[in-house]
């Protein structure tokens, strides 16, 4: 999982995020269903590869984001 605090979003990768994989198709979440925005990430065959999480810090526990690879200078 990776963060940015800067703009309060998180990554989580269902694969290594080295091997690479890049998302073919991107499906957004209902707002309204999920109270805000999260998106799933997708490849060629259809796989679930990831979920982008805007809002992270509403959406995700704190041990989580203290826990994820920091994607700006800020918790680091």
């Amino acid at each position: 999982m990776t963060c940015d605090g800067t703009v309060n979003a998180a990554y989580v990768y269902l694969t290594e995020p080295q091997a690479g994989v890049r998302s073919a198709h991107m499906h957004p979440c209902d707002p309204v269903d999920v109270d805000g925005m999260i998106n799933l990430d997708f490849d060629e065959q259809g796989r679930l590869i990831g979920i982008e999480v805007p809002a992270a810090g509403s959406k995700l526990p704190a041990y989580l984001l203290r826990s994820a690879e920091r994607q700006d200078t800020e918790g680091s």
